[in-house]
């Protein structure tokens, strides 16, 4: 962080609002006696200005961003600078953002999100030590969990699975994944860190992938249970899930069916990329718990062909099987004419890659909460639809992934009722 020193030629409450040329948003920097701790935010001091000086001069670099200008003084503090937290490991000293998976295969330790719709962003950061698995939670101010707007209301959801039933009807597909984005007002959206956010997650929904990734114009929190992808050298693994319950008794026959279409599916995936015969289904059908809901998870794993790299990986495997459908192609186009808006980094690929060790661990964007700048904290959910679903049952299965993460985020921990049940 940048940390501040009371100095006579300053005021203490003054600021700086400056304005990204490259993102178009604003940005919010303390002021006053500054010194940059570089190791621990990534940021070199250009030039100081105070308030009342000089306008127009440059003063912050942005490893990734470049130089920001456009200098305005305002009674505005705090600096969120650049940092990540996966794995028990604290990732700071932003040194490069790129959109081309390609970066992947050249070095560095590197923070992944890729979309659903196939967008890339990697940030590779410098500095990477051993810290907790969350940062502190106090700071986080989070929306009511009864201000939470769907982008389906329940009529539309359950119209949108009626379409699919339509559609396996025809034999067009055999199983799609209809999701939802619920969006929040964020009641101090100028100093929102979903840092906070991400503490709150790792206390009230432990996650085996949960993560944390702040980026200029980008913030994520994640506590994904599902596996998108291992790797350890050439060896490759995915853990899908498909079927969801509050208890064990809660999973139906349907459960089963739509699990092993999604391991089909991603045998099928990884085999673009493997060796012939070499991928396997070692774990299928197990039952696994998670707060609040009991999970179906299978494994795949597979050994790389020598020569993959991570584009040709990422072109297989994403968007993920078991958030979009078998057959993939036909789920999707099914999917993006019923859905209205795009999913974003739910439903994509979040955690890390290490492009000097041949390692990496990413998961399933779900559970997952970002926001972009604008003001809005955005959350989905979803659920896989077969010829036996019963729409209203999906429409509760959407509501029962949603409720306790959304409490959660709203600071009711431990929930205090079922916030995805006001979800419109």
């Amino acid at each position: 962080m940048v940390h501040i020193q009371d100095d006579e030629a300053a005021r203490a409450d003054d600021g700086i609002r400056t304005r990204d040329p490259h993102l178009g948003k604003v940005m919010l920097y303390q002021l006053s006696h500054v010194r940059a701790d570089a190791a621990a935010s990534g940021l070199t001091i250009a030039d100081i200005i105070v308030p009342g000086q000089s306008q127009g001069a440059a003063l912050l670099q942005l490893p990734g961003i470049g130089m920001i200008t456009d200098v305005e003084a305002v009674g505005l503090r705090g600096l969120q600078a650049p940092c990540a937290r996966f794995a028990g490991l604290v990732a700071t000293d932003l040194r490069e953002v790129s959109h081309d998976p390609s970066v992947l295969d050249s070095g560095g330790r590197w923070v992944v999100v890729a979309t659903y719709e196939g967008e890339f962003t990697a940030a590779r950061f410098a500095q990477w030590r051993p810290g907790p698995a969350e940062a502190v939670a106090g700071g986080w101010v989070g929306p009511e969990h009864r201000g939470w707007r769907s982008s389906m209301s329940r009529e539309q959801y359950l119209a949108a699975v009626g379409e699919v039933r339509g559609c396996i009807a025809r034999g067009e597909v055999y199983q799609a994944n209809v999701c939802r984005i619920l969006s929040a007002h964020l009641p101090q959206p100028q100093g929102a860190d979903l840092g906070g956010l991400h503490a709150l997650l790792a206390r009230g929904n432990p996650a085996p992938y949960q993560g944390f990734l702040r980026l200029p114009g980008l913030q994520i929190a994640t506590a994904s249970p599902e596996l998108f992808l291992e790797r350890l050298g050439g060896r490759v693994r995915t853990g899908p899930i498909k079927g969801t319950g509050r208890a064990a008794s809660d999973l139906q026959t349907k459960d089963s069916a739509e699990n092993v279409m999604i391991v089909d599916l991603m045998r099928n995936d990884l085999s673009r990329i493997c060796r012939t015969g070499s991928v396997s289904v070692p774990r299928l059908l197990e039952q696994e718990q998670h707060p609040g809901l009991v999970h179906l998870v299978s494994e795949v794993v597979g050994h790389l062909r020598p020569g993959t790299d991570w584009p040709a990986i990422f072109d297989a495997l994403l968007p993920p099987g078991s958030v979009s459908g078998a057959p993939k192609s036909s789920a999707v186009r099914i999917l993006r004419a019923v859905e209205p808006v795009a999913r974003g980094p739910y439903c994509g690929a979040i955690g890390w890659v290490d492009a000097d060790s041949g390692r990496a661990v990413l998961g399933v964007g779900i559970r997952t909460f970002w926001t972009e700048g604008d003001g809005l904290l955005h959350f989905g959910t979803g659920a896989g639809i077969t010829w036996g679903s019963d729409p209203l049952r999906e429409w509760q299965e959407t509501e029962l992934k949603a409720s306790h993460l959304l409490a959660v985020a709203a600071g009711q921990w431990p929930p205090s009722g079922d916030p995805g049940r006001s979800s419109r």
